[in-house]
């Protein structure tokens, strides 16, 4: 039965308060209705008429760009009451699953850039070309802390400090909301974001997705919840809760965190949703729930809003209600958030339906494309190329096909001296080799198209949108006079079948497992022989799809299939013949790297790197743009190194494995650039006196550019407390800021850090700031040797 029309009931009149409006609609409900609207169904999984009007779902995801108008179109003539759909998916860097959009860096590469300006426009662009096609809400931003590289979803991650998260996060947050607070209405342009996964998602025993998280309340309280109470406190427009068990409780269920600490501590009032299945896994997988009745009784009751694909719970909550499992007034709590949601979106006046004009427009913008580009240049972090003493460069022109140049050579030989930039002007052939020199779709990362998620895109991304490490040395080279040699040299995996069968318990479909690749002799043969005809040698290598996301931890972080063979053919011919051997690490998180690589002249980390990764790792190589990231995770030397997070507890009996040292391969915040920098003394305003917790540190120090080339520095201030009451870490990251320098400049960099933030958590799980004293360190790194330190005094 479709609604009539010709009458305006209160809750279509825009001029009461949304209060008023979902007190009206909920009135008219029945209880399927209100069910439905708890449910959040897949688009691809069903027929639409079947999921809109037979079951009345409130939101639906993965909606192919055919579908949209069809979902809003049932709504319309064919539901009773016309309550809107809030259509969401995973527009994680980018709008991931449609043909055209800008793929930016993952969400580790943006953290590399140690710019959260740059980031938060990469984030107001993805929903500007969001929202035009229909799509309110994106499952972004990713909050969780990478500790244990063998999961397979660091990528997504800002990596390993809850504090460098906190600022990315917030700033993503902001730039998909269009800075719109809590219950603030959405501009047309903005889409609602989504803090996942909460909380502790990514502590999970040995590395494996979605298992139990070994956590405390403490140390959830200690590292893993800042992060997200600083988006739910900023206005985050929705949480959506992870897979893992915490102390035995899934989070689906979990009073503490959801009752406790969201709704009750931090006064949270948007909406929350499961990830995929959640309330089903409790009963199929984790076993905690006899049947779906007691599972969607429980799950309404833990304070759950919005049930991600489990459809068996819409039978499951009307058996509750029916039997005296749980009241229907409980689920009027849960349908009100929603409700909430889809009156902040103005869905009822205006269904926001895909905008032609506006997808022609800003899909795939040069404007977009500029963005980009630009955080993607400073998402490389640099992390060998000798001494410190570079040639200069230029920096590089527009967005575009045609691509304007200047390259400066260094005019540098091997003894000793740094490799990067190459000279554009002596060398006349580069072999660029591997399996990720020109592999455009394995550059962007998970989340991107082809990456498994969805079905309408099985050739990725346009080819055309994708400059690959290939297309951007190629580009320089036809306008320097140099030519570029490629072959692959290696394969990375074979896919074999799941010996467990084509489906998991609940149909989806069951992956194929990744074996790594034997070694081609052919192809390698190919590469070898490349190598010795040109005058540098760049091997592109890392990992691919199947190693990379959702369901894929890896049991080792070595290079797969035949890539160190590769790695030390190439060095070999390198070596023996006097010429450059640069390796670029194109990877979704940090990998133990060979001696072939770790000794190579340059080594470039490029973080699952986007469209536009392949110009701006030519551009770093060729000189004309200078490397400024940093890394936001460390790098351990082996996987049995494993956790190797710079803020450890501190307390630890020796510094080494009777093996190998605990030192990691590369640490927390280091990068290097084609320049060098000095610090000044280090000064905190007032500092001679005691401070409060309700001061703020306003910090200071002179920075200088020593080198004779423009470049980057990114500034680090650290806090460590001397003495406290219970194990806390060393010193821990509490701010940061870039600063752009020319040759022999200087400048004073100041930074606010609140005594708030100087805090610890004590064995009851409460943050407190202790009276005593603290050393402030600032400098280049987390490594106490890049750091200036002095001490402060807390009363």
């Amino acid at each position: 039965m479709t609604m009539n029309t010709k009458e305006q009931l209160p809750y279509q009149n825009p001029q009461l308060s949304d209060g008023e409006r979902i007190a009206d609609l909920l009135g008219r409900m029945t209880l399927e209705e209100k069910v439905g609207q708890m449910l959040q169904l897949d688009a691809r999984q069903g027929n639409l008429k079947h999921l809109i009007v037979d079951r009345h779902v409130g939101s639906i995801l993965h909606t192919s760009p055919k579908d949209l108008p069809k979902a809003a179109e049932l709504v319309r003539k064919r539901t009773r009451l016309g309550i809107p759909l809030v259509i969401g998916d995973d527009c994680i860097h980018g709008y991931s699953f449609w043909p055209g959009a800008t793929i930016y860096p993952e969400e580790l590469g943006m953290a590399s850039s140690w710019d959260p300006a740059k980031v938060e426009k990469a984030a107001r662009a993805t929903a500007e070309e969001v929202s035009a096609t229909g799509v309110h809400w994106t499952f972004s931003p990713v909050l969780c802390i990478a500790r244990d590289t063998r999961w397979g979803r660091v990528g997504e991650t800002f990596g390993e400090d809850p504090t460098l998260i906190g600022e990315f996060g917030s700033a993503m947050v902001r730039g998909y909301q269009g800075g719109a607070k809590a219950g603030e209405p959405l501009a047309t342009d903005a889409i609602l974001a989504c803090a996942k996964h909460f909380a502790g998602y990514s502590e999970t025993q040995g590395g494996r997705d979605a298992s139990e998280a070994d956590l405390s309340h403490r140390k959830l309280t200690s590292w893993f919840l800042p992060p997200f109470e600083r988006v739910a406190r900023e206005g985050v427009g929705t949480f959506m809760l992870g897979y893992e068990s915490i102390e035995g409780v899934p989070v689906t269920y979990n009073h503490w965190l959801l009752s406790q600490k969201l709704r009750g501590d931090w006064d949270y009032k948007g909406m929350l949703v499961t990830d995929w299945d959640n309330v089903g896994r409790s009963v199929w997988e984790q076993k905690i729930k006899p049947d779906f009745v007691h599972a969607a009784a429980d799950a309404v009751k833990a304070g759950n809003d919005l049930v991600m694909t489990t459809p068996q719970f819409y039978d499951g909550a009307i058996e509750a209600v029916k039997t005296g499992l749980l009241k229907e007034s409980e689920l009027d709590e849960a349908v009100s958030r929603i409700l909430a949601v889809k009156f902040r979106l103005g869905l009822f006046e205006d269904p926001r339906l895909p905008d032609q004009k506006r997808i022609d427009t800003v899909i795939g913008s040069a404007a977009h494309c500029q963005t980009n580009l630009e955080l993607t240049r400073e998402s490389m972090v640099l992390l060998r190329n000798g001494s410190q003493s570079w040639g200069c460069l230029d920096t590089a022109g527009n967005v575009g096909r045609k691509r304007q140049w200047s390259i400066w050579g260094n005019n540098l030989t091997k003894a000793g001296k740094p490799i990067l930039p190459l000279d554009g002007k002596a060398i006349r052939r580069i072999a660029v080799l591997g399996p990720l020199a020109d592999d455009a779709q394995t550059q962007l990362g998970d989340w991107a198209g082809n990456s498994g998620q969805v079905s309408w895109m099985p050739e990725g991304q346009p080819r055309e949108m994708i400059t690959t490490v290939v297309d951007g040395l190629r580009a320089i080279g036809k306008d320097n006079g140099f030519e570029i040699a490629y072959a692959k040299g290696a394969e990375v995996v074979e896919l074999v079948d799941d010996p467990a069968g084509p489906t998991f318990a609940d149909g989806q479909p069951r992956p194929k497992v990744a074996q790594s690749a034997p070694v081609d002799h052919s192809q390698l043969d190919e590469a070898v022989a490349a190598a010795k005809a040109a005058d540098a040698v760049v091997a592109v290598v890392g990992d691919v799809i199947p190693l990379i996301g959702e369901g894929r931890s890896t049991a080792t972080l070595k290079l797969q299939g035949g890539q160190l063979a590769l790695l030390d053919a190439l060095s070999n011919v390198a070596k023996a013949q006097n010429k450059p051997f640069v390796v670029v690490l194109m990877s979704s998180k940090p990998q133990v790297l060979p001696d072939s690589a770790l000794n190579a002249d340059a080594l470039l980390w490029a973080p699952s790197p986007g469209m536009e990764g392949g110009r701006a790792i030519a551009e770093i190589i060729m000189g004309a743009t200078a490397p400024s990231g940093r890394l936001p995770i460390t790098f351990p030397r082996d996987a049995g190194q494993l956790p190797v997070y710079y803020n450890q507890i501190r307390g630890q009996h020796g510094e080494r494995y009777a093996d190998l040292t605990q030192d990691p391969a590369f640490a927390f915040g280091e990068g290097l650039g084609y320049t060098t920098f000095a610090y000044g003394d280090l000064q905190i305003e007032g500092g001679d006196t005691p401070f409060t917790v309700d001061d703020t540190l306003h910090v200071s120090i002179d920075v200088t550019n020593t080198g004779s080339c423009a470049g980057a520095e990114v500034v680090q201030a650290y806090v460590g407390d001397l003495v406290t009451s219970v194990s806390w870490t060393d010193h821990e990251l509490k701010a940061f800021g870039r600063v752009e320098l020319k040759p022999g400049e200087t400048k004073l960099v100041t930074l606010d850090i609140p005594v708030s933030a100087c805090s610890i958590v004590d064995a009851d799980a409460n943050r407190i700031v202790e009276p005593g004293e603290f050393e402030l360190l600032v400098g280049h790194s987390s490594r106490r040797r890049d750091l200036k330190r002095i001490t402060f005094t807390v009363k």
